[in-house]
């Protein structure tokens, strides 16, 4: 009973230590989220900046794999080139280290005594209803609850090692004698672990947990640290799933990146160890690749309550620093040196990757959401840039439906006309459906614990969409309405096609002055869109006062000027619709 109790406490305390993680990462997030992104978009003018932002951002998020997916969003977001995104991965592998070295730390010190009461004082701030200090709060308690969590795993894994010494040994002294195939075996399983774990820094704990326990000689720890650099890069490739091309193509460049240093590492795994060897024995400490960790936990545990006991203890803790640094150095080596070796290459990587993922074919990669398809982010501020975004594609395919508009007016051949109807029909059927979606995502962000900013946003971009959908509602309206005509056999004259055109024209700059106004990050006035419902409005009304005098003058037949009349009226709410919108994005 105690053990199943001591294995569910190391489960629990991997949980604990997991969920600290999240807590810090999206408490800095938060906090600094749109700064971040900010940042991230400005520091890419060339490879040095690259690098540096990616390690700056990880270290600060502490995770590798969120820096990853905020790439991958960003270059689905058009705000990241691929060369760009790909130097800042790099840098992000290099930030990842430092979790390694907090880890280490984390085994050698016992945090979790300051850590408690960093939780008291981290709720005490997650309490105020102050943004900023909540977001402090929250990554504090974050800190807090992870060590708490090693702290467990630590203790309760040597208990578990103290009933079962003799078993766990065997067991991993009979996997430990197949030379470089063991070390194949537990690279295998450092990746499938970090896979499963979705957190490299949380496979990093139990590799340096193994290894100060004894339990795997530096080898093949090392081995594992490798597997976990390979199984970190499935997370942004899960992310890129369901984006776009380019955000597919970022995440196999982090895959390639990786794969590629493994192999090298592998390659020239002897002169590396001695290397770290090398490294370690000048600093002072022991040559983690001789370290008997076993013996001395044995040599300890037999010289309690006798005179060496403090000598014993000595030797196995700093044994155990020497494995731990070890481990964390030769991440650091790992990554910094495929950084500065790789970065030369990053064309190369690029032409490689754009080569593995094909760009689709055909039209339909139009027609679905291009930056958020892979799912709110972690905070609302990188969430809310993906469907800003988003929704300016949406205001590009609505103005590409109402080139179909003008192209039905002006068909006059039943049967063409039949077939540019229904690319009306189906245009209705997408701003529907990516109206639906782009709710959807804001209802799933909103859901989240948001800034009285980001909550108006979510409200300005509700009544954006809903304007836009109507947008296609119109466009759909317009076809029925010449359905009709042609179905009773009326033709619009050149003379009314002119004045619809003149009409239309006035739309169409509607629409461009209404997209140049989403892209503006701070639209302060609107005298653009203005200037466009009045014209559109001034020629609606001396169109209609035409019609009036046609009609007496008998200059065409009254039921073809009803339906001349009901497009002109139709096109006229199009420009109400595209006011409404312009009206919306103005910045408080």
């Amino acid at each position: 009973m105690e053990t199943i109790l001591n294995v569910l406490s190391i489960l629990g305390g991997l949980a604990m230590f997991l969920y600290g993680m999240t807590l810090m990462s999206e408490g800095l997030q938060k906090s600094a989220g749109d700064r971040l992104r900010t940042f991230m978009a400005k520091m890419t003018s060339n490879s040095a900046k690259r690098v540096f932002t990616g390690t700056l951002v990880t270290a600060l998020v502490q995770s590798s794999s969120a820096t990853t997916i905020m790439v991958v969003s960003f270059v689905n977001a058009g705000l990241l080139s691929l060369g760009n995104a790909i130097g800042v991965i790099m840098g992000a592998n290099i930030g990842t280290t430092l979790t390694a070295w907090v880890t280490s730390l984390g085994f050698s010190v016992n945090i979790a005594l300051f850590a408690v009461p960093m939780m008291a004082f981290g709720f005490v701030m997650h309490s105020s209803k102050k943004a900023t200090l909540k977001n402090i709060g929250q990554f504090l308690m974050g800190f807090a609850v992870m060590y708490v969590g090693l702290t467990f795993m630590k203790d309760c894994a040597n208990k578990v090692l103290g009933q079962y010494e003799t078993e766990m040994m065997g067991f991993f002294g009979s996997i430990n004698d197949f030379g470089f195939g063991s070390v194949l075996l537990f690279l295998f399983a450092g990746a499938i672990l970090t896979i499963v774990l979705q957190a490299s820094s949380a496979t990093m704990a139990i590799t340096m947990l193994l290894a100060a326990s004894g339990l795997i000689d530096f080898k093949l720890a090392i081995a594992m640290v490798l597997g976990e650099n390979i199984g970190t890069t499935i997370t942004a490739n899960i992310a890129a799933s369901v984006a776009n091309t380019s955000a597919k193509r970022a995440a196999r460049a982090h895959t390639i990146f990786n794969i590629i240093g493994v192999i090298w590492v592998l390659i020239l795994l002897g002169p590396i160890l001695k290397l770290i060897s090398l490294i370690m024995v000048s600093l002072g400490f022991s040559d983690p690749m001789t370290v008997d960790m076993a013996g001395l936990n044995e040599a300890f545990k037999a010289a309690k309550d006798t005179p060496g006991e403090a000598k014993a203890e000595a030797a196995f803790l700093a044994a155990k620093d020497s494995m731990l640094y070890g481990i964390a150095m030769l991440h650091t080596l790992f990554n910094v040196t495929n950084t500065m070796v790789l970065i030369w290459f990053t064309k190369y990587i690029e032409k490689a990757v754009v080569w593995l993922v094909k760009e689709p074919k055909g039209e339909a990669e139009v027609f679905r959401l291009k930056y958020i398809s892979g799912g709110p982010l972690s905070t609302a501020e990188l969430s809310l840039q993906e469907a800003k975004q988003e929704i300016v594609h949406f205001a590009e395919i609505c103005s590409n439906g109402f080139g179909y508009v003008r192209q039905a007016i002006n068909e006059q051949d039943p049967e063409k006309f039949d077939a540019i109807n229904d690319k009306l029909i189906k245009y209705e059927e997408i701003t529907d459906r990516i109206e639906y979606e782009i709710a959807t995502y804001l209802n799933e962000v909103s859901k989240n614990e948001i800034s009285q900013e980001a909550t108006e946003q979510i409200k300005m971009m509700y009544k954006i969409i809903g304007e836009m959908e109507s947008l296609g509602d119109s466009g759909e309206a317009i076809g029925r309405i010449l359905k009709r005509k042609n179905i009773h056999n009326k033709k619009f004259d050149k003379s009314l096609l002119d004045r619809l055109n003149k009409m239309m024209d006035l739309v169409q700059k509607g629409y461009d002055v209404m997209i140049e106004n989403l892209k503006n990050e701070n639209l302060k006035e609107i005298s653009n869109a203005e200037n466009c419902e009045y014209n559109i409005n001034e020629c609606r009304n001396h169109l209609r006062e035409e019609h009036i005098v046609n009609i007496e003058g008998n200059s065409y037949n009254y039921l073809t000027g009803v339906y001349y009349m009901d497009v002109l009226a139709e096109l006229e709410k199009i420009g109400d619709f595209l006011i409404n919108i312009s009206q919306s994005s103005v910045k408080k």
